[in-house]
């Protein structure tokens, strides 16, 4: 995914510097001339560095992390089954990067992303970290509630919430198509809608492209990009990205996705407006993001410990 996310950044014109790492040799030096190459068609003034060291990494106002292994296509599995060894290079990543790299903000690809997270946040202890979250099937929401309405996806409004993965949740009463509740748009224009077909769209499309092309790239591209767009320019726009909450039963403040005022600082949510049955979802999210990190933590310690 790291790829084609500094691709489309860079498109964007959010960027004057970009730092690419791998440590796979000859890999961020090929892709940095790729960049290169762009920049002169779009005459981009961006100056791209390339490193293989993650302690060369400097200077950034926003690092995204998106090193990791990623869903094996073909193989039932989840993202949650990523969890203990993209932890390890999550922690390595944020204990090496923090030293270089002071007041710069987190922005976590790596899945599982919510507990991948929440391992960013303990050890790099920078004050702005985020996962992406549910922006990506937030995305995906509306492309599917656009083609079953058959609507111009221009039209619709929405989002998922929770976890990225399994435990997403469809915020249905954050709906509106052409700026109406979505139940008085649908009687209004005498039109149905089969929610449970919409709910299995935004969980398992992921899997379709990843088993048919091998892994998704476009649209968690677009996805990241809009992110990064919100916190460079201090838009303030809402996007459905996880930060720490507070949940009752649960000893640590957790990521989980709540639709919020995303800009130069994390602002205020929509939490207060959803529904009980959607707070519930995103309860039973927090509580399963909060088991893939313990195991996650524990397996790290534990062999920490046996080195």
């Amino acid at each position: 995914m790291g790829r084609p996310t500094a691709y489309t950044i860079m498109c964007a014109e959010l960027a004057d510097t970009i730092t690419v790492c791998d440590t796979k040799p000859g890999l961020a030096n090929a892709f940095a001339e790729e960049l290169r190459h762009v920049t002169a068609s779009l005459s981009l003034d961006v100056e791209i560095i390339a490193c293989e060291r993650d302690e060369d990494v400097a200077g950034a106002d926003i690092i995204l992390v998106s090193a990791g292994k990623p869903r094996t296509p073909g193989v039932k599995m989840t993202r949650r089954d990523l969890a203990v060894q993209n932890g390890q290079i999550v922690k390595y990543i944020a204990e090496t990067t923090a030293p270089n790299n002071p007041g710069a903000k987190y922005v976590v690809i790596t899945n599982p992303v919510d507990a991948m997270a929440m391992v960013c946040k303990k050890y790099s202890k920078a004050d702005f970290v985020i996962s992406t979250g549910t922006n990506l099937e937030s995305l995906r929401f509306r492309s599917g509630l656009a083609r079953a309405l058959k609507v111009p996806v221009s039209t619709v409004e929405g989002y998922v919430g929770g976890e990225h993965g399994k435990g997403a949740t469809i915020l249905w009463s954050t709906v509106k198509v052409k700026g109406l509740p979505l139940n008085e748009y649908m009687r209004l224009n005498n039109k149905t809608l089969i929610r449970n077909e919409i709910d299995s769209y935004v969980k398992s499309v992921s899997k379709l492209i990843i088993d048919n092309i091998g892994g998704t790239e476009h649209g968690p591209a677009a996805s990241f990009r809009d992110i990064v767009r919100a916190i460079v320019r201090n838009t303030n726009e809402v996007l459905p990205v996880a930060t720490p909450m507070k949940f009752n039963g649960l000893s640590e403040h957790v990521f989980v996705s709540v639709p919020l005022r995303l800009g130069n600082s994390i602002g205020c949510s929509i939490y207060g407006t959803l529904s009980s049955q959607e707070k519930k979802g995103l309860t039973d999210a927090a509580e399963a993001v909060y088991q893939t990190y313990k195991t996650t933590i524990e397996a790290i310690e534990k062999n920490s410990n046996c080195k």
